[in-house]
């Protein structure tokens, strides 16, 4: 008898193929038959006029924390996510030396992932030393969700280093201890190793993180550790991912590959047609480091992500060049530059500098809507334009931006909506997602909690390929959602509906799948908030054959398991 039978939907299977009408039948949490099945089931699931495709494989997610107070990993459980990778851009909680190491990392994460402090200290048992630890509480915590995680450079550097690891290049005994550690960590179940360079990774005190003071020598000796290791792989994050890349760039990132003979993924590829030599110069620095010898990955999103900002607390609008120097102050000399109208316009001149960079996406100052206010001279302007309410008191719309904000002592939430909502763009995301250097990725779940929403990239894309504009098909999404990844992280046995696969499996209708609306919710621990979207046309989700959410909600299940090196993921070659 079949543990499960979903009877009668169209499935695509995750290869590209058109759907076919078939059913799928589940056993000990595989799937043992695909086609006319006549066998009974312990439970039938009637899929007429559903698509039944594999769970969606997220690549580039944060969940390292909230997985302690959220074994569900809401919201990505809602839209599909079966399986993801976390640990990334050099990031992880371990391993950990002392009880100083965990502080460090606790601060860190509040300032380059933007998760909240009180729920790290509430909802995280910082139990653990090794790396092997860290996984084992993530096994007895459980999870509803399979998860890979990469092991942080910032993690190792710091257990070795200690407060070293910031300001200083390691010594070769160093760095052959940190080398001892990664192989221990891999060893334990790590799936590959993390690392990053950007100029907008800072920690607490605003330092540069750990890993951005690693020589290169460093750095190649952990990705020639991670070769030695089965089922291994690399992630990384630098100046380039956001600037475009350099010669050197160009250069590290195709050693790291061919040296550690894996993929690397870089995180993420942002497409405009206000800034095309961007995108091009990017595509081509992975098609150099590719003709090289590596295998060179960029995640892109096919969605524009709904985030806000707020001039009182860290986001994006930060990077901007100099900017730091006003908003690095504290609030009440903050606000006081911000009273300075010649101030406010060299903020503004210096947001239109060249060096702006992708951040200069946010500076379409006129088309930022007003979130929620705090101050009775804010009455009633919330999700009004700020160009409209400029125009009225005739202004320029940056100075009416910060008007409102001291308004409320800077904690007015503002959203802005899109400047690269063009159809150019999109006709060029288009053409990229087809690129064999491209996937489809970057979310950031789990991260960013307050400032952005990356998880429901999945089922807002579908609906925008059945509804929307329409720029591939529903087979190619889904695709690019589940074999695509899962093949490029060796992920055994998943990301397709077939025989003999983990039954990781959506049940989704075609006419509703989607996204509701961007909200801003305090549910987190502490009473933290974090933005939250739900998903829509939903109707199953299964993990390892167990249904974790029906119609919508999620059941009380926790069937998905940490991916450990070798034994759930296959060796991918990078030459």
């Amino acid at each position: 008898m079949l543990d499960v039978l979903i009877k009668g939907g169209t499935v695509v299977d995750g290869t590209g193929a058109a759907g076919v009408q078939a059913d799928v039948g589940v056993r000990d949490g595989r799937i043992v038959a695909v086609g006319d099945i006549t066998e009974e089931a312990a439970e039938t699931i009637d899929a007429t006029g559903l698509v039944v495709c594999p769970g969606f494989v997220d690549p580039h997610t944060h969940y390292d924390a909230q997985l302690f107070w959220d074994p569900r990993a809401t919201p990505s459980n809602y839209f599909g996510v079966t399986s993801m990778i976390a640990g990334n851009c050099g990031f992880t909680l371990a391993p950990l030396g002392d009880e100083s190491d965990g502080e460090y990392l606790k601060r860190m994460m509040v300032k380059v992932e933007g998760m909240a402090l009180e729920a790290l200290e509430q909802g995280v048992p910082w139990n653990w030393n090794s790396f092997g630890e860290y996984l084992d509480r993530i096994d007895e915590n459980g999870t509803a969700i399979n998860v890979g995680f990469l092991v942080g450079h910032c993690a190792l550097r710091r257990m070795v280093m200690k407060d070293d690891s910031v300001g200083h290049e390691a010594t070769p005994e160093q760095i052959a201890e940190m080398r001892r550690l990664l192989k221990e960590s891999i060893e334990a179940g790590g799936i590959g190793f993390s690392t990053g360079r950007s100029f907008t990774h800072s920690d607490w005190d605003g330092n540069p993180v750990p890993s951005r003071w690693a020589a290169e020598e460093e750095v190649l000796e952990l990705c020639r550790e991670t070769s030695r290791h089965e089922g291994t792989t690399l992630e990384w994050v630098a100046d380039g991912c956001l600037n475009g890349f350099n010669d050197g760039e160009v250069e590290l990132m195709t050693r790291m590959s061919v040296e550690g003979n894996r993929p690397l993924n870089w995180n993420v590829l942002t497409i405009d047609s206000a800034r095309p030599d961007a995108y091009l110069n990017q595509i081509d620095a992975c098609e150099k480091a590719n003709d090289a010898g590596a295998k060179i990955v960029a995640l892109t999103m096919p969605i524009l992500v709904g985030m806000n900002m707020s001039l009182g607390t860290f986001c994006a609008l930060h990077q901007l060049p100099e900017w730091k120097t006003v908003f690095g102050l504290d609030y009440p000399e903050r606000m006081e530059k911000l009273r300075d109208p010649q101030t406010v316009t060299w903020l503004e001149n210096q947001a239109a500098l060249p060096e702006a960079g992708v951040f200069s996406r946010l500076t379409g100052w006129d088309n930022y809507l007003v979130g929620d206010t705090y101050s009775e001279a804010n009455e009633g302007l919330k999700g009004r334009r700020v160009g409209d309410i400029a125009r009225e008191r005739g202004q320029r719309a940056f100075h009416t931006m910060v008007e409102i904000s001291l308004n409320d002592d800077l904690r007015t939430v503002w959203w802005p909506l899109p400047t690269d909502d063009d159809p150019e763009s999109w006709r060029l995301r288009a053409q990229a997602w087809e690129h064999e250097a491209v996937m489809i990725g970057g979310s950031d779940a789990g991260a960013h909690l307050d400032r952005m929403a990356g998880a429901p990239y999945t089922t807002a894309w579908l609906d925008d390929c059945l509804r929307g504009r329409k720029l591939t098909t529903m087979e190619n999404a889904i695709r690019h959602l589940t074999d695509v990844p899962a093949r490029l992280f060796g992920l055994r046995d998943r990301g397709r509906i077939a025989e003999g696969y983990f039954a990781d499996i959506v049940v989704l209708d075609p006419d509703e799948v989607g996204a509701t609306d961007v909200e801003l919710v305090f549910d987190l621990p502490g009473d933290s908030r974090r933005l939250y979207s739900e998903a829509t046309g939903i109707r199953r989700v299964m993990v390892n054959g167990v249904s974790t959410v029906v119609d919508g909600e999620a059941t009380d299940a926790l069937p998905g398991k940490v991916m450990r090196s070798g034994a759930d993921t296959e060796t991918v070659l990078a030459h």
